[in-house]
């Protein structure tokens, strides 16, 4: 069985357009400018196979006419977003089925940066069966999406949805904030030693002009402080930014998210 690989196309000033491929075909997931994606598939003798969309902002979208000008492909994309160029559009539950790279994707709602944005997640075929989740602007390394259209507690409630998944999940999100998301993380919670690491390895791989994703879920889970708002330190910060005592996971959260706006 041939192994895919999942490349991130850089485009703008910071995103990252995922492209998962074989040797012949290949599905690109938020395709913002057609450009680049053009060049990689030309570079690398890809046909496209499809389309796979998070969520309707046009950083994540702006490409898709010019791509389906070359190639006649479907478009997933969520339901409950308008987005004229979907096809096939989808909500939790559904699954998405790739042939030509032998992969199937299941459909997760995570409504919070967008009203209806969704997340993909499945297991690359063959001996290692590596789980990887493509997330958009929900979750990001050390950080999650602002909230735009959704309410804290959707957002709340997404970031618990992807925390459930297994540990070892790559996590491909779309945009490189790694760094600044770390730098508002050490002043949350200056104590973690886990993030400390994160953001030596982090600094090394930018150093390099190398992408910081894909992260993993555990990695995730001992070092964002959105997914952290049970942790004692992180409690203790968020209640001095509010200015009242804090205590539910919820309001922690709101807290952090508005700190982080400002910060």
């Amino acid at each position: 069985m041939t192994t895919l690989r999942i490349y991130p196309i850089p485009a703008f000033r910071d995103n990252y357009i995922w492209i998962i491929h074989n040797t012949t075909s290949a599905t690109v997931i938020d395709p913002g400018d057609a450009h680049p994606v053009l060049d990689y598939l030309q570079s690398n003798k890809l046909q496209l196979e499809s389309i796979l969309i998070t969520h309707h902002h046009s950083d994540h979208t702006g490409g898709n006419g010019m791509l389906l000008d070359r190639f006649d492909v479907p478009v997933y994309g969520p339901i409950h977003e308008t987005i004229p160029t979907v096809t096939h559009p989808l909500q939790g539950g559904d699954t998405v089925h790739l042939p030509l790279l032998s992969l199937s994707l299941a459909v997760i709602d995570v409504p919070g940066h967008t009203s209806g944005h969704i997340a993909y997640f499945g297991s690359l075929p063959g001996p290692e069966k590596k789980n990887i989740l493509f997330c958009g602007d929900t979750l990001f390394a050390c950080g999650c999406g602002r909230l735009f259209e959704g309410t804290p507690l959707q957002m709340y409630q997404s970031l618990q949805k992807l925390t459930d998944l297994p540990e070892d999940t790559l996590v491909y999100c779309t945009h490189e904030y790694t760094l600044s998301n770390i730098s508002f993380a050490r002043t949350v919670e200056p104590s973690n030693s886990d993030l400390q690491q994160f953001e030596h390895h982090a600094n090394q791989l930018r150093n390099r002009n190398q992408a910081t994703i894909p992260t993993n879920i555990a990695t995730e889970k001992n070092c964002n402080p959105f997914l952290r708002c049970n942790q004692s330190e992180i409690i203790k910060m968020a209640s001095q930014y509010a200015g009242k005592k804090l205590s539910e996971p919820l309001d922690i959260f709101i807290a952090l998210r508005e700190w982080k706006n400002n910060f």
